[in-house]
């Protein structure tokens, strides 16, 4: 069967931030997060300066605490004429409140919020009361695996519980009459990221709200990969009508993040979109046994661009059509590199596994290492061991403490920054090694695995 291309762009509400608005009235914006230390001003406004050159519509710099408000005033005050500035809060409601005062929007994480309901609605009254006071917009902003006690108790890990976690939030804020607000429902899973999204979309429309949503898959990783999977969850989204700002999270410097996501972006585009030139075509074909296979053909010659454009159409073609094979057809590129990117595809759509999975986040300003530098580490150490230690696997890289346990709910093993030099390491959710020196944390990491599997390190390296 062919299928067809376009959906309409779901319709929402639009939302001013700053100089900008988000929403269906207007193009879908491309934004990225600063990973510099939000205290260093001249670094922070340097960084904020190259990924507005590069496109960036809005720019969010991680806000931990007082101090880091008022260095956000100053680096407000050096890039304001350029993009809105958004402040990422965690756990501390009073820096929100301070924040709303000094940048275009606060994003805030409702998993870091009170567990008591009644103290909960109260702390987010206040924040609104603010936010309305200032013209400042807000971000609810949901990861899989940082629900509130509360929500897992009643939903689990779950994408319901994601979407409850959200609606709440979302409830109070009509009863307050503040309508500002832009959400972002984001897991490095891309199933659950996209089932979540269609889920809220659904929740919302059923309650008559409108909202824009943020799209991104947290924890992508870097190269490639990172660029496939990244495609993989966004895409399926933006082919469904669904978005109206995005971010590609990669391990690498955020003015990377910009060029991948204005590519995502174009290629849903309109009458301007190449899906419309005749020279792509994606099929879904039966199969026997209940499966289907989808085949994708393009012309297209630039190989990064034919990357993103076919995990972004085949990923949701995978899912919505309970597909288990993936034939890519293109021309200028050689067979056995077609289908290693068909693998790679089908594993960014989780639909079969077939080397080790790396889940690693962009890093922030809370990131204590060159998280760039220790991705490429962890992947070489690994690369050289025998598949007895590493078929299969999903390591997580994470640059802090405050999201990483949560976010990297989904991998076997997790490395996560635990301080200045100092590292922790995950079995799962389980911390069995906590704050070695990061000197020997890959070694140490190498070798939990290999006790786990039952099985000796290669000292070929």
């Amino acid at each position: 069967m062919e299928i067809q291309l376009l959906n309409k762009r779901r319709e929402t509400s639009n939302v001013q931030v700053g100089n900008i608005f988000i929403g269906s009235d207007y193009p879908i914006r491309i934004q990225t997060m600063a990973n510099t230390s939000t205290n260093d001003i001249d670094g922070s406004v340097e960084q904020a300066r190259r990924c507005i050159e590069a496109g960036a519509e809005l720019l969010r710099f991680t806000t931990q605490g007082l101090r880091e408000v008022e260095s956000l005033k100053e680096i407000h005050a050096q890039v304001l004429t350029a993009v809105p500035l958004v402040a990422d809060v965690h756990f501390n409601s009073e820096v929100a409140d301070a924040a709303a005062e000094v940048v275009e929007a606060v994003r805030v994480n409702p998993g870091n919020y009170s567990k008591d309901p009644t103290k909960l609605e109260e702390r987010f009254v206040h924040l609104l009361q603010i936010c309305k006071a200032h013209g400042t917009a807000i971000r609810i902003g949901v990861n899989h695996g940082s629900l509130s006690e509360r929500m897992m108790d009643q939903y689990g890990d779950t994408p319901r519980g994601m979407v409850e976690s959200v609606m709440e939030f979302l409830r109070i804020a009509m009863r307050e009459a503040f309508h500002e607000i832009v959400i972002s429902v984001k897991a490095s899973n891309t199933r659950v990221m996209v089932e979540t999204v269609r889920l809220l979309v659904k929740q919302m429309d059923k309650e008559g709200m409108a909202f824009p949503l943020h799209l991104g898959v947290t924890e992508a990783g870097e190269g490639e990969d990172g660029r496939i999977k990244s495609a993989v969850g966004i895409g399926a989204l933006l082919a469904d009508g669904i978005g109206d700002t995005i971010r590609v999270s990669l391990s690498e410097a955020p003015e990377n993040e910009i060029p991948v996501a204005r590519q995502l972006v174009d290629y849903f585009a309109d009458e301007e979109s190449v899906r419309y030139d005749g020279s792509v075509r994606a099929e879904v074909l039966d199969n026997i046994g209940g499966y289907a296979e989808v085949r994708y053909s393009s012309m297209e010659e630039d190989w990064e661009l034919f990357c993103l454009q076919a995990a972004a159409e085949c990923g949701r073609l995978l899912w919505d059509y309970n597909a288990q094979e993936l034939t890519l057809v293109n021309p200028h590129f050689s067979e056995s590199r077609l289908n290693f990117l068909s693998k790679d595809i089908l594993q960014a759509a989780r639909v079969r596994i077939y080397k080790t999975e790396y889940i690693s986040c962009p890093g922030c300003g809370r990131t204590m290492f060159d998280l760039q530098k220790t991705v490429a580490e962890v992947k070489e150490a690994v690369s050289h061991q025998p598949s007895a230690v590493s078929q299969g696997l999903k390591i997580a890289v994470m640059g802090c403490i405050v999201n990483g346990p949560g976010e990297m709910a989904d991998a076997d093993y997790g490395y996560v920054g635990a301080g200045r030099d100092r590292v922790s390491l995950y079995r799962g959710k389980e911390c069995v090694l906590k704050n070695i020196p990061q000197e020997e944390a890959v070694e140490q990491l190498l070798k939990l695995i290999a006790s786990d599997r039952g099985t000796s390190l290669s000292t070929d390296r």
